[in-house]
């Protein structure tokens, strides 16, 4: 994300992919592009799935477009203050790759991003960096974080979960049972 900084949420410090136990992800979600299944991963009981093709979204600062991959998002049933998408983007086939896009689209899932903290991991085996920070969407303040998986064959996997400030601290378990179910699938 663009800036740096060093305070974080406690709900976000709860938030941590390498620890995590499965805990209700139940329901079992494959990520295909043009008939190709990329990665799968499950999606908590009681949380509602919602997929979209790419897309074009417009930078009002700077009046040019910017290309959003097939995107699958996900949030509890009971409670918009947590949020979690998948995307994989065409041509982005590296970690370093992945932390481009995600500068390109950041303004567009935060406002003011400051990033926290950074770490290099393994998620379903695999290299990944994790992005921990704050920022602002919809007016409210949130925790954030930005993952970037690096698949075989030249993709990358990217994840971002938004909890909004005040949200149930539970929520961290489900999002880091996704991070413990993904699989690479090529």
């Amino acid at each position: 994300m663009r800036s740096f900084s060093c305070s974080i949420l406690a709900l976000c410090g709860a938030f941590y992919v390498d620890t995590a136990a499965p805990a209700l992800a139940d329901t079992p979600v494959t990520y295909t592009e043009e008939g190709q299944a990329l990665f799968r991963f499950e999606v908590p009981d009681f949380w509602i799935l919602r997929t979209g093709g790419p897309r074009e979204i417009e930078d009002t600062e700077l009046g040019d477009a910017r290309a959003v991959a097939r995107v699958i998002g996900f949030r509890p049933v009971t409670d918009d203050a947590v949020w979690m998408g998948f995307v994989s983007p065409a041509g982005v086939g590296t970690i370093q790759g992945g932390v481009r896009y995600l500068q390109d689209i950041d303004r567009f899932l935060v406002k003011d991003p400051t990033t926290t903290s950074t770490s290099d991991t393994r998620i379903g085996g695999l290299p990944a960096r994790v992005f921990r920070g704050t920022g602002h969407r919809d007016g409210k303040g949130v925790s954030f974080t930005a993952t970037v998986i690096d698949l075989p064959q030249g993709r990358v996997a990217i994840a971002v979960a938004i909890l909004r400030d005040g949200a149930d601290p539970s929520f961290a378990d489900d999002l880091n049972a996704v991070f413990a179910s993904f699989r690479a699938l090529q």
